[in-house]
């Protein structure tokens, strides 16, 4: 049976880690396109960013692009397990499958 995962049932984790997945090949995602996805405030996002690279879900990266400083973020293995783990939670919730 899978298990709830509380780092990403928070919501606002939650479309983090589903825009994350839903990349092509696991590419990072530029910070400003997860806040639209996400439409979470600078602040608020990089908060949630912080506690889910605490937990080695994601990994952040900074750079420039000319003058440009660029933030991208990628989930890691761990993350990705995590999150497929927390949906199969979801779908036994949601289908009735808990074994209750």
């Amino acid at each position: 049976m899978a298990q709830l995962d509380e780092l990403i049932h928070q919501p606002l984790r939650l479309k983090i880690m589903a825009a994350l997945h839903a990349e092509p090949g696991g590419e990072p995602v530029e910070f400003s396109r997860l806040k639209a996805v996400t439409q979470a405030t600078d602040g608020n996002l990089g908060s949630h960013l912080t506690t889910l690279e605490k937990a080695g879900y994601v990994e952040i990266a900074k750079d420039f692009v000319g003058k440009k400083p660029r933030t991208r973020v990628a989930m890691t293995l761990a993350g990705r397990k995590a999150f497929r783990r927390h949906v199969d939670y979801l779908r036994e919730v949601v289908e009735g499958v808990s074994g209750d």
